[in-house]
């Protein structure tokens, strides 16, 4: 750490982005530590383990380890290729989604998108440079929000990953209720048709990285995906911070 960044947080002392507790106690111990999650929140993160779904990323319950497609991807295969998160929606990781999300604490998304990009590297083993997209929001809704959650999360993510982000050509042209308020075939019907691609020749046979902040049933990663994928995309892969286990 410079000089000039140690006075500072001597001055400012930094705090958790999640439950706000110092991230030091010693002045001298700045360099020591993370720059934004506090070690009890970080142990609070519930990862999701093997075994899980090797399409969806849904967690299994038996207690196998190996990993492999659930009984929907197999019936009803995804447009994506994967759609994994590190996380389960639960404990701190919730409490962050929703300071972002809601709160309008948007440096929650630079803090959290570095977290991101490391799994998303690690998982897909993704050829650089990648096109990297977020999930789009609808005009309106960006309006009233005043900021796309995932597009902050994508724009972490590219920075981390040295990618490029694109966050023009997929367009969400349907305002579509909250899918936190509907059952599960609701959500399906509720996105159908609700995103367009505008600049098809500027992804062709493509890898996508497509980013969201919390999947729950994939239904929204998945109508993106076949946007795209009917758009001449090769690949579509997904990550999202956290899942939201049913």
């Amino acid at each position: 750490m410079n000089p000039l960044n140690h006075l500072a947080h001597i001055i400012y002392p930094p705090r958790c982005i999640i439950c706000s507790d110092f991230l030091w106690r010693a002045p001298f111990d700045a360099g020591d530590v993370a720059n934004y999650i506090c070690p009890s929140c970080l142990q609070g993160f519930s990862t999701i383990e093997a075994p899980f779904c090797s399409i969806c990323g849904t967690p299994f319950i038996s207690d196998g380890i190996e990993n492999h497609p659930c009984e929907d991807c197999l019936r009803t295969p995804p447009y994506f290729q994967a759609a994994y998160a590190p996380y389960r929606y639960e404990g701190p990781i919730l409490e962050a989604v929703l300071k972002l999300k809601y709160g309008g604490k948007t440096f929650v998304a630079e803090a959290m998108g570095q977290y991101l990009a490391e799994f998303a590297e690690m998982r897909f083993m993704l050829r650089k440079p990648c096109i990297i997209m977020p999930v789009p929001l609808h005009p309106k809704r960006l309006r009233e929000r005043g900021f796309n959650q995932s597009l902050l999360l994508a724009k972490a993510v590219a920075v981390k990953l040295n990618g490029i982000l694109d966050f023009i050509s997929l367009i969400r042209a349907k305002e579509t209720i909250p899918q936190t308020t509907l059952s599960r075939t609701e959500r399906k019907r509720n996105v159908q048709n609700a995103f367009v691609l505008k600049n098809p020749a500027g992804v062709l046979k493509k890898n996508i990285l497509l980013v969201d902040d919390v999947s729950t049933t994939g239904n929204t990663l998945n109508e993106c995906a076949k946007v795209l994928k009917r758009g001449g995309v090769k690949a579509v892969f997904c990550v999202t911070l956290a899942r939201a286990v049913l």
